[in-house]
């Protein structure tokens, strides 16, 4: 019977000289290191709960970091038009000119979440008929009488459109001035594109703001002289699909304005 019991303790512990009072002492840690080893393991059953606790928070919080995202774009591409317009108004009073910048892509109805930016001006520095209206039907391509300023700017997960009438209710948003119809960039319907458009890189600009040499804004063209305000209304999209509304309010919503006399650029937030 000793012998066996001697045969394990000399199992239990690595073949070493040692002396009676460590042998004793590896045959009491022995059973407690193993123990340890086996409470440190995982059983599949634990593995599975905790793998599906991590897909139910990626589950709950992914909305969250898709609005950060669409929060984020919408801001990324309200300062991008921001400074598209400075840099226009800037060139025309600079260079005595009249200058254009040029929206197309998603705008109004037409949702695709990508829009194009570009600043065209004029060749011989007037205004190249563009304050005349056409009759119906006819529109003028102006392409070949205006030069490029800069490069086209493409925003994603954008879209310009209607971002309501101010309701006063005390926030900057809803605070800010009123725009007729006819000066917002984003008015839904092809009435509302200008008489003379122009094109590059197989990108047609159909709407437009233009600044004459003392840097005063004009949408469209045409009829539409002069304003105290046009509005170029900014909404976040997923996709094709918008990821903010007017009624019932909700998303981020921008709204830039462009005082017509002063050619000054202000953005709002909703």
């Amino acid at each position: 019977m000793r012998k066996a019991e001697s045969s394990r303790d000399a199992a239990a512990c690595p073949p070493c000289s040692v002396s009676s009072i460590e042998r004793r002492f590896c045959q009491e840690r022995t059973p407690a290191v193993e123990l340890q080893k086996a409470s440190r393991a995982f059983s599949l059953l634990e593995l599975v709960i905790v793998v599906g606790i991590i897909g139910l928070l990626l589950v709950l919080i992914s909305p969250w970091f898709t609005s950060i995202k669409g929060g984020t774009d919408v801001t990324s591409a309200a300062y991008t038009i921001k400074g598209v317009l400075d840099a226009a108004r800037t060139h025309a009073k600079a260079n005595n000119t009249y200058a254009w910048v040029g929206f197309s892509g998603s705008i109004g109805s037409t949702v695709t979440g990508k829009v194009a930016l570009y600043v065209v001006a004029s060749k011989d520095g007037t205004d190249l008929g563009t304050s005349v209206n056409q009759p119906p039907g006819n529109r003028i391509d102006i392409t070949a009488k205006v030069t490029p300023v800069g490069k086209v700017m493409r925003l994603d997960n954008a879209h310009i459109g209607d971002t309501g009438s101010p309701t006063n209710d005390g926030t900057d948003f809803e605070g800010r001035p009123a725009v007729n119809r006819n000066y917002r960039i984003g008015a839904e319907g092809s009435m509302y594109d200008s008489d003379y458009y122009f094109s590059w890189q197989e990108t047609q600009f159909d709407r437009w703001i233009r600044f004459n040499p003392r840097g005063e804004a004009v949408v469209k063209g045409g009829a539409t002289k002069i304003t105290q305000y046009a509005e170029v209304g900014l909404l976040p999209t997923h996709g094709t699909a918008l990821a903010a509304s007017i009624s019932p309010a909700s998303g981020n919503l921008v709204a830039i304005q462009i005082s017509g006399f002063g050619g000054h650029v202000r953005i709002y937030r909703r």
